[in-house]
């Protein structure tokens, strides 16, 4: 695919604009975990709870998340940039990097994360070239003694510390 000049600025601003970063996960047909890197995430509705991600068609991991019903959404934690960077890589076996363990509902859940969600899919939406899957928050949990992870200019980290201490003075 030839990208157009008005999509390479698209990718310029959309890079710019400060997002946290998530691995979403769920467990294929044949049992094993899935999972990517995904900083397309959204919350949707407070009632119901709901929130979304998209995921681009070309991904192979695609019917795994679109057909299994359900998904995890962990919000990472600042210091889980190799976990990130391994999630967003073509390494087949992902979850051999990091302790995980299935949850009640069913899921592959990776330690050390700010947050986690976990989500039936209540709709899939066919959108351009990618899917957008909003998911029913079905359980959650957070890790308050966290800080969440941020991408900007396609680098992604920590939260910086004078954050806070900008924050703070204002």
């Amino acid at each position: 695919m030839r990208i157009t000049e008005k999509q390479e600025l698209f990718k310029q601003v959309m890079g710019n604009y400060p997002t946290g970063v998530t691995i979403v996960t769920t467990i294929g047909k044949d049992g094993k975990p899935v999972g990517l890197t995904v900083n397309s995430f959204a919350s949707v509705s407070l009632d119901p709870l709901l929130l979304l991600w998209s995921i681009d068609h070309r991904v192979s991991s695609l019917k795994a998340f679109t057909e299994g019903g359900k998904f995890a959404v962990h919000v990472l934690a600042g210091e889980q940039q190799e976990l990130c960077k391994t999630f967003a890589s073509k390494v087949e076996d992902r979850f051999s990097t990091c302790d995980w363990q299935v949850s009640e509902n069913g899921l592959p859940l990776i330690d050390g994360a700010f947050g986690v969600f976990e989500c039936k899919t209540f709709q899939a939406i066919e959108a351009g070239d990618h899917t957008v899957l909003i998911g029913k928050v079905i359980d959650l949990q957070v890790n308050q003694e966290k800080e969440p992870m941020l991408y900007h200019r396609r680098e992604f980290g920590p939260i910086p510390e004078n954050f806070y201490r900008q924050k703070q003075t204002n």
